[in-house]
C-alpha cells in the first residue's frame, strides 16, 4: 500500500532498469512539452531521475503554462528546468531551445463541447508549430486510442492497423494531431512515434479511482461503457520515454494500456468486497466500447510491471483510508465523443 501522496509520487517515477538503460543510449537534452497535466510532472521526474543513474548528462527541461501553484518549484527541486509559456505564443515557441529529443504532451480533451474551435488550435494546430520548431529532433507524441472509435467487446480491441472513426470534436482534432505530425514525419524527415494511449491510471485519478469511488459513497454504477482498458501511470510514464528508441520516419504507432479487457462489473463487485460495499448498478452493457489491443507495445517493452490486483488494491485502500484525489472524473463511460 501506499501511505500518503509523497510516496505515490516517488513510485510513479521510479525508473526501471531498462528506461535507464534505454536512455543511456539516447543523447542529449530532452525537452517534455506539456508537462502541467497529469502525467507530466511523474514523467518529467522519472526521465531525470533514469538520465542521473544513466550518468548520461543531458538536461531535462518541462515547458508548460504552469496554471498548478507550486509545481514550476516542485519540478525545479528534482532537477528539471523549466520554461513557462504557452504554445500558442509564436514568441514563446521561438525561445524554446531546440534539444535532439521531444515528448509532447500537449492537448485538450475535457471543455472541448462548447470550445471546439480552442480544441482544434491546441490538437491540431500545435503540432505543426512544434514540428517546424523542432526539425532537427526526435518526437515521442501523446495520442488516444480515441482516434479507432468504438470496437465489438467480444473482439481483441482495435490494432494499429485497424481504420480510424473517431467521432466528437475531441477524437476527431486527436486524428487531425496525428496527421499533422505525419505530415511533418514524411516530409522534414523527423523520426515520431505517435503513442496511442488508454487510460492511464495512479491513485489520485483514473478509471479505478472512478470506480472506487462510486463503490464507497454508495452511488450506482453505470454499465452501458461496459468495459475498457487501463495501465499503471508509472509503466506508462516509462513505456513513453523508453519510445525515444522507436521513433521512425513515417511514424511509429504504439497502442498503449494494459493487457486485459476489464468489465465494469467485475471490478466494481471486487472494490465492494474491498471497500465494504454493497454495489449498485444501472442499465447494462453494451456491445461496443474503446478497446485496444496492446501486443505491438508488449513486444516493444514487456508487459507492465504492475498488476491488476495491486491497482485495485492500492485505489482501495487509498479511496476507503479518504486519501486526496483530484476530482477530475474521467467521463470514462461517454459514448458519444462529447466531452
Amino acid at each position: 500500500m501506499i501511505r500518503d501522496q509523497q510516496e505515490l509520487e516517488d513510485r510513479l517515477s521510479d525508473p526501471t532498469q531498462h528506461l535507464v538503460e534505454a536512455l543511456a543510449r539516447v543523447e542529449g537534452d530532452l525537452l517534455i512539452l506539456g508537462a502541467g497535466g497529469k502525467m507530466g510532472p511523474t514523467l518529467a521526474r522519472m526521465a531525470c531521475r533514469a538520465s542521473e543513474a544513466a550518468g548520461r548528462g543531458g538536461r531535462i527541461i518541462a515547458t508548460s503554462r504552469f496554471s498548478e501553484e507550486g509545481l514550476q518549484d516542485r519540478l525545479n527541486s528534482w532537477g528539471i528546468s523549466t520554461l513557462a509559456g504557452d504554445l500558442l505564443d509564436p514568441g514563446f515557441v521561438a525561445s524554446l531551445p531546440v534539444v535532439p529529443n521531444v515528448i509532447y504532451l500537449v492537448g485538450v480533451k475535457f471543455g472541448t463541447g462548447g470550445a471546439q474551435a480552442r480544441t482544434w488550435a491546441s490538437n491540431a494546430y500545435i503540432p505543426g508549430v512544434v514540428c517546424e520548431r523542432f526539425r532537427t529532433s526526435r518526437i515521442v507524441a501523446l495520442s488516444t486510442g480515441n482516434v479507432y472509435g468504438m470496437t465489438d467487446v467480444a473482439g481483441e480491441g482495435s490494432s494499429e492497423s485497424d481504420p480510424l472513426q473517431p467521432e466528437g470534436e475531441y477524437a476527431m482534432s486527436a486524428l487531425g494531431r496525428e496527421r499533422v505530425f505525419e505530415h511533418f514525419s514524411r516530409t522534414l524527415d523527423i523520426p515520431v512515434a505517435l503513442i496511442r494511449l488508454n487510460y492511464a491510471t495512479e491513485l489520485r485519478y483514473g478509471v479505478l479511482v472512478d470506480l472506487a469511488t462510486k463503490v464507497y459513497r454508495g452511488e450506482p454504477v453505470s454499465l452501458e461503457m461496459g468495459y475498457f482498458n487501463t495501465i499503471w501511470q508509472a509503466d506508462a510514464n516509462e513505456m513513453i520515454l523508453r519510445s525515444l528508441e522507436h521513433a521512425e520516419t513515417p511514424p511509429a504507432i504504439v497502442n498503449l494500456t494494459g493487457p486485459e479487457r476489464l468489465g465494469v462489473r467485475e471490478l466494481a463487485q471486487r472494490f465492494g468486497e474491498l471497500l465494504g460495499k454493497e454495489v449498485q448498478f444501472i442499465g447494462s452493457e453494451s456491445a461496443a466500447a474503446f478497446l485496444s489491443d496492446s501486443r505491438s507495445a508488449r513486444e516493444r517493452f514487456g508487459p507492465p510491471a504492475t498488476s491488476l490486483d495491486s491497482m485495485l488494491e492500492m485505489t482501495a485502500d487509498w479511496v476507503g483510508r479518504g486519501q486526496p484525489t483530484w476530482n477530475k472524473p474521467t467521463h470514462f463511460e461517454v459514448r458519444d465523443g462529447k466531452y
